[in-house]
């Protein structure tokens, strides 16, 4: 079977109090599995692409759990590399309400993917059949050795004329502005499409604009990319967001516009990653503007049940595209 996108990162385990409670009241916590490449493979997967995802996992129920709750969605679990050490990540979001805001915790640390070797994976083999690989600025600050797989994966597809997908995704608790900055400048370099937001690119890259029209383009011509997809939050308060997206297209130097949501919010975690997935089903099926289309509307809709994981529909994302009745569907 030939394979749309490849996606390789992290997945761990989420816990969560419900009801709106803080960690240090909580009494029972609910579990989701989480990761951006994962959330970005699922979201691709349940739109109609066939993915692969490709991570490190120990040997035990917990990575079974994992493996378990990726492929139900349909995507290809085969190249997971296994291990009998190490551990599965964990990671705690406390949802707030304004004016407390959302807020996680990560303990990740020696987790089975931070620990990945140069030449454990052989991407040869995966990406013999594969248009995109898709990875996330969040792989390469789990460590020094995942920061060498991460470029190892990049180059490898480049060599092989697979599209190179990623999202900048940077995170303050895993490294600092100048390590992701040195990391992620010869990841990009090697890049096709780059997914990032304004805030990501101005701490990493020291990049800004007077619009993002201007910052798309300068991350572009700065990196040779063919695309620089911005994503755009709106925060009135915790649980009322607009969203919307751009993506800059170097060919034609065109700048294409999704719709503008405005989002009642369930949560938002893996909202960036579903866009990313949604954009790479607009992207291969059709064009950019169907991409950043397709990418609003897929993580739109992730924002509106629990968990990291959009479990939208194709059917439900062009129905909130073409402007569906909130009107019950029965």
């Amino acid at each position: 079977m030939n394979h749309n996108v490849v996606t390789f990162g992290e997945t761990m385990l989420r816990l969560s109090p419900p009801d709106h409670e803080r960690l240090e009241q909580a009494t029972n916590l609910r579990l989701h599995i989480g990761g951006s490449e994962m959330n970005a493979a699922v979201a691709a997967a349940r739109l109609g692409l066939n993915v692969r995802y490709v991570t490190r996992l120990t040997r035990n129920a917990l990575g079974q759990l994992v493996e378990n709750r990726v492929r139900e969605h349909g995507v290809d679990t085969s190249e997971i590399v296994w291990t009998d050490s190490n551990r599965i990540g964990t990671y705690y979001v406390e949802f707030g309400a304004a004016p407390r805001a959302n807020k996680v915790i990560y303990d990740r640390a020696y987790s089975a993917i931070s620990e990945v070797r140069l030449g454990e994976i052989n991407w040869q083999k995966i990406l013999s059949d594969a248009q995109v690989l898709h990875t996330s600025g969040i792989t390469p600050a789990l460590s020094s050795s995942a920061a060498d797989v991460s470029l190892e994966a990049v180059r490898i597809a480049k060599r092989m004329g697979v599209t190179v997908s990623i999202d900048l995704n940077y995170r303050a608790w895993l490294w600092t502005e100048a390590d992701a900055c040195k990391v992620m400048t010869e990841l990009v370099s090697q890049a096709d499409i780059l997914i990032t937001t304004e805030e990501d690119t101005k701490r990493v890259f020291g990049i800004c604009g007077e619009s993002y029209e201007d910052v798309a383009r300068e991350l572009a011509q700065r990196f040779d990319l063919d695309v620089v997809a911005i994503t755009l939050r709106e925060t009135p308060s915790v649980w009322k967001n607009r969203w919307t997206a751009i993506a800059y297209e170097r060919g034609t130097d065109e700048v294409h516009r999704a719709p503008k949501f405005e989002i009642e919010v369930v949560d938002r975690v893996g909202s960036g990653d579903s866009f990313a997935g949604g954009f790479l089903y607009g992207y291969l099926t059709a064009d950019v503007a169907a991409g950043v289309r397709y990418g609003v509307g897929a993580s739109a809709i992730k924002q509106t049940h629990p968990g990291d994981v959009c479990l939208a529909t194709l059917e439900e994302v062009e129905q909130v595209l073409s402007g569906g009745s909130l009107r019950i569907a029965r």
